[in-house]
């Protein structure tokens, strides 16, 4: 019963930075996993990074680390994505996912039951 709305996607120079956003609905929020993944056009879904519950921890994909920071507010049922140092690697279309519960196998994308409709991000060279 989990609703999720992408935003702050758009065009962005390598090197520079872009902040995503994912409202939720509903008062579930904070029982679940958020996540980020991406997709190029003729690839695979990936994942991109995670966040427990309560914040404290994080999950992130190799090709991420150091670059991007997730985060969330659950009193305002909202996860951000921080992306810093973009390359032009960084061109997909971006995803807000949650998972019911705890932190299990949290960079699989068929463990995770709700997915917003994407934004699109695109970096130049």
């Amino acid at each position: 019963q989990v609703q999720l709305v992408e935003s702050g996607g758009g065009l962005v120079q390598a090197g520079g930075s872009l902040r995503l956003s994912c409202a939720a609905s509903g008062r579930t929020f904070s029982s679940h996993t958020m996540a980020w993944f991406r997709q190029a056009p003729g690839e695979e879904r990936e994942f991109v990074i995670a966040i427990n519950r309560s914040g404290g921890n994080t999950y992130y994909a190799d090709s991420v680390k150091e670059r991007f920071t997730i985060s969330r507010d659950n009193a305002k049922n909202t996860v951000y994505l921080q992306m810093n140092s973009m390359k032009p690697e960084d061109k997909d279309v971006y995803y807000c996912a949650a998972k019911s519960g705890g932190g299990l196998r949290v960079r699989i994308l068929r463990e995770y039951d709700y997915w917003g409709q994407g934004t699109q991000v695109t970096v130049s060279s």
